[in-house]
């Protein structure tokens, strides 16, 4: 044997060697992460703390919950390490909310929305959930994936990630008189089960109070009081939540849900008083609120003209 013969096997001895090092390495750097369907998780955690499914009605500790289930995780997987928390929720043209905003201000948090359609139904995020299930499992950046959610849609993400050699693990919250919020063929294909009850729940989720007004010592405010009120209710949301978002309401005339409940949460507080019962008001109030949204951004039949952002 030849010395040019020795130093080629001396190399591919070290190549095979580091090979055999990298690949150990890797097996014992264990990854998961965690995917939360925002839409199952407001509802569920909604209907069992507070006995509704309304956003409106209640308050989501995002931050609590998501150090709760990171911590959760920590105990289930003690050998791992934690990539990111993955948090896909529904918006109006896909702009972030106030709170969507400060969920993906969070360290370690990723924030995927989807459309959010006129019945304020998600949309597109199954999808969401999948592409990234599907793209971590293939390139082995996590080897277990926590999914908080019940949608039967999420069968696919399941089956696509585990195709690539991750476990799948799925986490659901307790369902009220022991009904079921998770679709049978979703439980039949993880890998693993596990339920947050109320216990776990709670700290994490508070009722809204329900503010009331005395109308006999505050007299009932005239059309242009209400009409001034959503002129400056507009001019405080272009100030402080930023242009995009009151674009987004156009062309309008109609206010989704949520946006309507803010304006009327946001006008009584400053007129003190209840318009709830008073549809006219409520219309002035609109009327207000669209006028100045207007004028903030001159319409053409394609939109807010250029420039008009202010």
């Amino acid at each position: 044997m030849n010395q040019e013969s020795v130093d080629t096997g001396t190399r591919l001895d070290r190549i095979d060697r580091l090979l055999a090092q990298i690949a150990g390495e890797l097996a014992g750097a264990a990854t998961h992460a965690i995917f939360v369907d925002a839409g199952y998780l407001y509802a569920a955690a909604g209907r069992l703390v507070t006995g509704s499914e309304d956003r409106k009605g209640f308050e989501l500790d995002a931050q609590g919950l998501i150090d709760a289930l990171v911590d959760c995780a920590s105990h289930v997987f003690p050998h791992s390490r934690l990539l990111r928390v993955y948090w896909y929720d529904g918006a109006r043209r896909r702009i972030h909310t106030a709170e969507q905003q400060s969920i993906a201000e969070l360290p370690d948090v990723k924030v995927r929305l989807g459309n959010l359609n006129a019945n304020n139904q998600q949309k597109g995020v199954d999808s969401l959930i999948r592409g990234d299930l599907e793209s971590l499992a293939r390139h082995r950046a996590i080897g277990d994936a926590v999914l908080l959610g019940g949608d039967e849609d999420l069968v696919p993400a399941v089956e696509a990630a585990q195709d690539f050699g991750a476990r799948v693990h799925l986490w659901g919250i307790e369902a009220p008189e022991g009904l079921r919020n998770q679709a049978d063929p979703l439980l039949w294909e993880v890998d693993t089960q596990r339920t947050l009850d109320l216990a776990f729940l709670k700290p994490y989720v508070t009722r809204r109070t329900v503010v009331t007004f005395d109308d006999a010592v505050v007299p009932r405010p005239t059309w242009d009081d209400v009409h001034f009120v959503g002129k400056r209710v507009a001019a405080t949301w272009y100030s402080t939540k930023g242009p995009e978002s009151l674009a987004a309401l156009l062309p309008g005339p109609y206010l989704p849900g949520p946006v309507d409940q803010d304006l009327l949460i946001e006008a009584e507080a400053l007129l003190q008083y209840s318009l709830r019962a008073q549809p006219d008001l409520r219309r002035a109030l609109r009327d207000g609120f669209w006028e100045h949204v207007r004028t903030l951004f001159p319409t053409t039949d394609s939109g807010p003209e250029a420039g008009a952002w202010g």
